[in-house]
């Protein structure tokens, strides 16, 4: 019981960070790097699986993928471009906060229903690759929006 207070306070706590950074980005122009960079560093996450305790089957991989990209839906929803001042924006949503927190409840959850049927281990391994789905997908979204404000930038002959 310990570890679903302990990471069910982290998550909480990571959201909110989330929250903060996604604000603070707000307010400077986006790049490409900076809608790559948070999935690359977050894949390194996945050497847990070199751990015996935290390997998934393939079904579970799926599953834990499948419901990641659902979820990506509701932040590819509230993600939005801009452009001001010559320069490629992301807007805030006032959405984005409940909608993050609401994501954090669904998975705490469905993170106590698995968990009475998997290991702590397992569970951990499928949260990681639901949270990688989600981010991956929202990001290639954004990445993609982000061009097409890009090229239309360019074809009316602004300095890329």
């Amino acid at each position: 019981m310990f570890w679903v207070i302990a990471s069910t306070m982290v998550a909480a706590m990571m959201a909110t960070l989330m929250i903060f950074i996604r604000l603070r980005a707000a307010k400077k122009p986006a790049s490409v790097k900076k809608i790559i960079l948070p999935p690359i560093m977050m894949s390194t996450g996945a050497f847990m699986f070199l751990i015996p305790v935290f390997q998934v089957g393939w079904i579970q991989v799926l599953e834990a993928l499948g419901v990641g990209i659902i979820f990506s839906i509701f932040l590819i929803k509230t993600s939005k471009f801009e452009m001001r001042d010559g320069e490629i924006y992301l807007v805030p949503s006032r959405a984005f906060p409940f909608i993050l927190f609401s994501l954090l409840i669904i998975r705490i959850i469905i993170k106590l229903i698995i968990g009475s049927y998997i290991s702590l281990g397992e569970t951990s391994g499928m949260f990681f690759l639901l949270a990688l789905g989600m981010i991956v997908t929202w990001r290639i979204v954004m990445l993609y929006q982000y061009s097409q404000i890009k090229k239309k930038k360019s074809n009316a002959g602004e300095p890329v």
